[in-house]
């Protein structure tokens, strides 16, 4: 069994008859462990898809499916437990005066005794490299910092699934990495299963596996590889290619011998041995 599993989605904001549908008969399975990407222009129901998995906006057809558990009000606690989301604006997401009270905020909500909050606080500040922020005042840090601590306070509720809903879209570039590296670390090191929700080709093209939204509709699904390799199709929904693989078709052009690369390390990997061999 899958650990998410969606079955024919349906919602629209409006409760109008034939109101237009912001997800329309979506479907999808993600295995435990996967790093999925969601992937789409703006207004193609992205965000609304992460809404539907954890129960902040409720279909009104279709299934959603997580751990085993169908969403639904008998159960939707319980799935909230095993989800964890972090959204766009890190400055609304804070609660506590300092990094330490924003990690322990939900703790306390889940009565987690105080004795054992410190050593919890500790080990996921660690994994998300704030230790020595753990004091500081919220406003003190960069965007990056606070999506960390952010991470971190989801963290802390040990959940089986992380969502990241265009968690990098309002940090510079140097944010933007640190949130990278840190999801690309709960992967590999945590085992986590992922859905991030991103416009970041660059982040596509290091997940397992993608999911591509147009106008409410699954458009395409598959591995990076598999949907870059679909260039017309994603140019006819105004989405674009890596960087890495415009500059290898362009390289092809002019006669150097490389392969299509959809990762800016693959390139530079071959183009190094191809000088080695000069």
């Amino acid at each position: 069994m899958s650990l998410i599993e969606v079955k024919d989605l349906c919602f629209a904001y409006s409760q109008e008859e034939n109101a237009d549908l912001a997800v329309d008969h979506v479907s999808f399975a993600l295995e435990e462990g996967t790093y999925a990407t969601l992937i789409g222009h703006n207004g193609s129901g992205k965000s609304t898809v992460a809404k539907l998995l954890i129960g902040l906006e409720e279909a009104q057809s279709g299934t959603v499916v997580i751990d085993g558990l169908t969403l639904n009000e008998e159960n939707v606690r319980a799935i909230r437990n095993r989800v964890g989301i972090v959204f766009q604006n890190p400055d609304n997401q804070f609660i506590g005066s300092t990094v330490r009270d924003d990690i322990a905020f939900g703790l306390e909500n889940h009565r987690v005794p105080q004795q054992d909050m410190d050593g919890i606080i500790d080990t996921f500040a660690a994994k998300v490299g704030m230790t020595e922020f753990l004091d500081k005042e919220p406003t003190r840090l960069s965007g990056g910092q606070k999506q960390r601590v952010a991470i971190a306070g989801v963290l802390a509720m040990k959940p089986k699934i992380l969502i990241f809903d265009e968690a990098t879209s309002m940090l510079d570039p140097q944010g933007k990495a640190e949130i990278k590296n840190v999801i690309m670390s709960l992967h590999d090191q945590e085992k986590l299963t992922i859905l991030s929700i991103t416009h970041d080709i660059d982040e596509v093209t290091k997940s397992d596996y993608v999911l591509c939204m147009n106008d409410g509709r699954l458009a395409m699904e598959g591995t990076p590889q598999e949907i870059f390799d679909r260039e017309k199709e994603l140019k006819k929904i105004h989405l674009d290619i890596p960087f890495a693989l415009q500059l290898s078709e362009e390289l092809q052009k002019r006669g150097v011998p490389v392969s299509r690369n959809i990762t800016k390390e693959g390139l530079v990997e071959e183009l190094c041995r191809l000088h080695s061999n000069m």
